[in-house]
């Protein structure tokens, strides 16, 4: 039993579906890719503005996230451009490279390697001076601009949940793979304000926290 943000269990092969895995693996991921959408219209609702958007992504976590993205961003009227990232040594060069192209703002997809780095990533964007959104809570709280992805403290309740179950004798296999019931939305004004940005009000009071 596991909780995994990245990784699709039937695309992996961990499991047979959803509803009834089978086998001996359960547990709890988030589909990514299903947001990718969601953070792009955040973005945009941000920077009414907003045409170009750079995408940093981490190869390691396979292409679901990145392909998501387009889709997305074609009903958007987007344009992205995708910024590979492997490692922390990777982030400046692909913040040179989005403001080369004179990226409006920047969407961060999940990967542990991001989620340890927030503070350089949001530092990066703040000397690049692009908006910036990435599925981690923390990342606002760390000076990014926008937050929104699953509540941390639920998560692990969850996975708790299911782990009481499979130690009172229920088999993993017996019991659905969940995805996250609760998510967290942030906006750090600091950020905007250092921006240049006056974020509307419609996007403001569905936040669950606004970072003063």
């Amino acid at each position: 039993m596991a909780y995994d943000l990245e990784t699709d269990p039937i695309a992996a092969g961990y499991v047979a579906m959803l509803a009834s895995p089978g086998g001996n693996v359960t547990g709890v991921f988030l589909d990514f890719p299903e947001l990718s959408g969601k953070w792009l219209e955040l973005l945009k609702e941000a920077v009414p503005r907003l045409t170009r958007v750079a995408v940093l992504w981490d190869p390691a976590t396979g292409p679901a996230q990145m392909k998501a993205a387009e889709v997305a961003a074609r009903s958007l009227r987007l344009r992205l451009q995708p910024l590979e990232a492997r490692s922390p040594d990777d982030f400046d060069g692909a913040f040179r490279a989005a403001a080369r192209d004179r990226a409006q703002g920047m969407l961060v997809l999940g990967s542990p390697v991001f989620n340890s780095a927030r503070k350089p990533i949001a530092d990066l964007a703040a000397k690049y001076r692009l908006p910036a959104i990435m599925p981690f809570p923390d990342f606002a709280a760390d000076g990014g601009l926008i937050a929104y992805g699953p509540d941390i403290t639920s998560l692990y309740r969850q996975v708790g949940t299911i782990a009481v179950k499979v130690l009172k004798g229920t088999k993993p296999g017996d019991l659905p793979v969940e995805r996250p019931t609760r998510f967290q939305f942030t906006l750090n004004l600091k950020t905007a304000k250092a921006l240049g940005l006056k974020l509307p009000p419609s996007i403001l009071v569905r936040a669950d926290q606004v970072i003063q």
